[in-house]
């Protein structure tokens, strides 16, 4: 059988945004691949005749990464076209074109174009569309020039020899340099062209839901300008579509809101915390008319979103919808993430979707369509329960390795789930390397579902071993508390598992043993190394090496460091110290990679670099590759070649120690 290799997920489709026509007819999705000679990704719009199963493929350019259905039964999307509104959005100017196509057929039409940077549509009925999208205050007000004293206002920005910092967060992941930049919702007709803000112009939108009569809409978050927090308590508004008038729900500082959604017209429904922001939230409605909060069931779960790590997946899509008056939602639950519901009076219902990773969903008229992971498959699209894809039959001709999981009660007392991968063409008695792979997070979780560079590993000869330690998502608020713990209970766990996994497979070679992980696991990987020789190589990823920087140059650095570590450089900068690898790096010995991107504004680069330093200061054996123009996700949405390449040093790396 054929390996699986660096690049073999290049070979592979993916599926995305399942998604019911408004009369429940027809079901569309997203399938994405990857284009090596053109080092990018590809999305077209496919759909499904719910009842026959016909499948048809809408579009063929690949520029469909993403689509919402219209009330009259179209399909619009986003796409840059026409070469005139292209340059001028390459040029600066905020520009989002959008393209209609018949679910029948037929070629797709330049519906409208809008004003706004990265907009994203709800519609609300025939003509008016919910709008969200980036506001930039810094960006002088286009609207009144002539084309050349635009052209030469968007010019005199891009070519600025410096980029103005004012406020705190002042960039983010992904997203470049973000000061004065806000999210902000607005209403446009269609028919008439006309758009119009609700919010202000400093309000930062965290989130919207419309409601089942179209009459309005309820918002979250608040104003700010200089510094803001994710850990701060936001509001909730409610807003009359028709007047466009506003009045506040809940005011700021009650609740941390991790999600809400209309019940009916009268009623929200709310996961929301008031304690701890790293806590998940319990389940509250609301009533619009008295303003009656009351708790309807405790949780701590996540609700919208699972948190299973792959780097085989590609695209998004809904993580929450209310369906007649109950809200179905993906959570992480044990090691997978599954599609629960609860209803009004606090019944909660979980496992509606298989045990694995349960990635989006849509349901409409009794039928639930949903992308998922499950066993050694890749991501398919189910219907009803029904595969509608095969994407996994490309598996066919590859020597697929299947996770064997392992329970185990750690010194701490808590059950710890692990998995391991046998080597290809695995012969008992033979002795194997090996590698320890730490996820990320830390609230994140591991399962048995196929990874790409899991599965390059074991292809390539190496026993791969993987756990959940404390930290991880799936077992509640308890088990994810370590809080003012980091590099203990979650050092213990992994190490006692690294041995038990030495016990169980005996042919994994203790002396050829090596570890890596990214960002969390990355952190993970600086400590270890830092506290233990036991390792012949490592390979650090996105890491972080010092609290105290990654405070003051990361665009989550204070809320984060505040609620993980229960405290901030300015409150006791020794404790922060004694929670940073770089700390301990005077002890490593162990010859370690350094992977890391200079547009990661998660864990910045000075966090590789800083641990780098450290270890050839050592005179220890260290290498860096910084990969250029990618972020904190290059493993899972990096271009192409970056990610090949990236799976080719770390490979190098551990045969070059282990074998």
């Amino acid at each position: 059988m054929k390996k699986i290799v660096s690049d073999t997920f290049a070979e592979f489709r993916y599926p995305s945004m399942p998604g019911f026509s408004p009369d429940g007819k027809m079901l569309a999705y997203v399938e994405s691949g990857v284009s090596r000679e053109e080092n990018k990704y590809f999305g077209d719009i496919h759909v499904v005749n719910v009842l026959s199963g016909e499948e048809r493929r809408l579009t063929g350019s690949g520029d469909a990464r993403s689509y919402v259905w219209t009330k009259a039964g179209k399909l619009l999307f986003s796409a840059m076209r026409d070469e005139k509104l292209k340059k001028r959005a390459e040029a600066g100017e905020p520009l989002t074109a959008f393209y209609e196509i018949d679910p029948l057929g037929g070629e797709a039409t330049l519906a409208f174009t809008l004003p706004l940077s990265g907009a994203s549509l709800r519609p609300i009925d025939g003509d008016r569309y919910l709008v969200s999208a980036t506001y930039d205050n810094t960006l002088p007000d286009l609207s009144g020039m002539s084309v050349e004293e635009k052209e030469k206002t968007l010019r005199e920005r891009r070519e600025s020899p410096c980029d103005v910092l004012t406020e705190y967060p002042f960039w983010e992941n992904g997203g470049g340099f973000t000061s004065g930049h806000r999210s902000r919702l607005y209403i446009f007709n269609r028919a008439s062209g006309e758009l119009k803000p609700i919010t202000g112009e400093w309000f930062d939108l965290a989130g919207y839901a419309l409601s089942p009569d179209g009459k309005s809409v309820v918002f979250g978050g608040g104003e700010w300008r200089d510094y803001t927090s994710y850990t701060e308590k936001t509001g909730l508004f409610l807003c009359d579509l028709k007047t466009l008038k506003t009045r506040e729900l809940l005011g700021a500082g009650r609740f941390y809101l991790s999600g809400f959604d209309f019940l009916d017209a009268g009623t929200l429904i709310m996961c929301a915390g008031d304690g701890a922001a790293l806590e998940t939230g319990d389940f509250y409605t609301l009533s619009l008319d008295s303003g009656e909060c009351r708790k309807i069931a405790d949780n701590d779960h996540s609700v919208g979103y699972g948190s299973v790590g792959s780097d085989a997946r590609v695209g998004g899509g809904r993580g929450a919808k209310v369906v007649d008056g109950s809200w179905y939602f993906i959570s992480a639950r044990g090691d997978g993430s599954e599609l629960c519901v609860i209803r009004p009076d606090g019944r909660l219902a979980d496992g509606l979707t298989p045990e694995g990773a349960c990635d989006c969903f849509d349901i409409a008229d009794g039928h639930l369509a949903f992308c998922g992971l499950y066993g050694d498959k890749l991501s398919e699209l189910y219907l009803d329960g029904r595969a509608v894809t095969d994407y996994s039959a490309a598996l066919s001709e590859y020597d697929v390795r299947t996770p064997e999981k392992h329970v185990f009660t750690a010194s701490d007392g808590y059950e710890i789930h692990g998995w391991a991968m046998t080597p290809a063409g695995y012969t008992p008695g033979k002795k194997y390397p090996a590698i320890l792979h730490i996820h990320g997070g830390p609230r994140t979780t591991f399962d048995g579902v196929f990874h790409h560079e899991m599965q390059v590993w074991a292809n390539a000869g190496y026993f791969v071993f993987f756990c959940n330690p404390r930290g991880s998502d799936g077992r509640g608020d308890d088990f994810a508390d370590i809080w003012g713990k980091y590099g203990s209970v979650d050092y213990a766990n992994i190490m006692e598992f690294a041995d038990l996994m030495l016990e169980k497979y005996p042919d994994a070679d203790a002396e050829r043993f090596g570890v890596t992980g990214g960002s969390y696991g990355g952190f993970m990987t600086n400590w270890i190394i830092g506290h233990t020789n036991r390792f012949a190589c490592a390979c650090s990823q996105r890491s972080i090496a010092n609290w105290t920087s990654f405070e003051h140059t990361t665009d989550i650095g204070i809320p984060f460091t505040e609620t993980n570590h229960l405290t901030a450089t300015r409150e006791n900068v020794s404790a922060l110290w004694d929670f940073s690898p770089l700390k301990y790096a005077p002890n490593c010995v162990t010859p370690t990679l350094f992977i890391h991107s200079d547009s990661d504004y998660r864990c910045w680069m000075v966090e590789g670099l800083s641990m780098y330093t450290a270890l050839k200061r050592n005179g220890c054996d260290a290498k860096l590759c910084l990969f250029k123009g990618e972020n904190h996700d290059l493993s899972r949405t990096g271009r192409p070649k970056s990610r090949i390449r990236r799976m080719d040093e770390i490979l190098a790396w551990f045969d070059k120690y282990l074998k």
